[in-house]
């Protein structure tokens, strides 16, 4: 029997949706296609029409959740309309957002790291991963761009150096929290995210905005 577009669209959200409740909730090696299979309530067969294997499977899991994460953040970003500094700074607490209300992708993007390493996914498999990383360093040309322009950023540091930076000391600490990995008790997971989050910002602007708070 013929099915819809919409009606297939609708079945793989669904195996996204449960491949990435179990790669969060435990660790990507331990989870069968069977076991996902089970989770949605289709049979395998039919997840193998839709992802002929694990690794494909993974990479589309990491690239919906990102998106996904993306879409619904990018509601109150000010990049339209905001000042560099401004917008930067939504892309610092875009970090803290995850951490407060999205630990389930921290936890899966660890498993996916660590997933990664081991398999040896080649960069053609990874594109639609890395393509989502791409569009966020695109966005984050056009803050660049408007720093140049009114100053509030500070353009006398490469581009790159700053998004990479930011990305790579921001994602860290968040999924540290997030995974439960202190190395102290009584740590306020809060307290230190928002110091390396003002530390940032206070290293990469040039002013501090009405309306910003650091």
């Amino acid at each position: 029997m013929m099915i819809s577009a919409e009606e297939k669209e609708k079945r793989r959200e669904e195996m996204l949706a449960a491949a990435f409740h179990l790669f969060s909730e435990r660790s990507i090696e331990s989870v069968q296609m069977a076991d996902i299979a089970k989770e949605t309530g289709y049979t395998r067969r039919s997840l193998n029409r839709y992802f002929s294997e694990k690794d494909n499977l993974v990479v589309a899991v990491s690239a919906w959740a990102m998106e996904s994460f993306t879409r619904e953040n990018r509601r109150s970003s000010p990049e339209k309309t905001g000042t560099a500094a401004e917008t930067y700074a939504f892309f610092l607490d875009s970090f803290l957002r995850l951490y407060r209300e999205h630990s389930d992708i921290l936890r899966f993007n660890q498993h996916f790291n660590i997933y990664l390493k081991a398999r040896g996914i080649d960069a053609e498999e990874l594109q639609p991963y890395s393509g989502r990383i791409d569009a966020i360093r695109e966005r984050f040309h056009a803050v660049y761009l408007r720093g140049q322009q009114d100053g509030t950023l500070r353009t006398d540091i490469p581009e790159e150096k700053i998004f990479s930076a930011t990305l790579h000391l921001m994602l860290a600490a968040v999924t540290r929290y997030a995974v439960g990995l202190a190395y102290e008790t009584g740590v306020d997971p809060e307290e230190e995210l928002m110091t390396l989050r003002n530390m940032l910002y206070r290293e990469y602007t040039s002013a501090t905005p009405a309306g910003i708070k650091i």
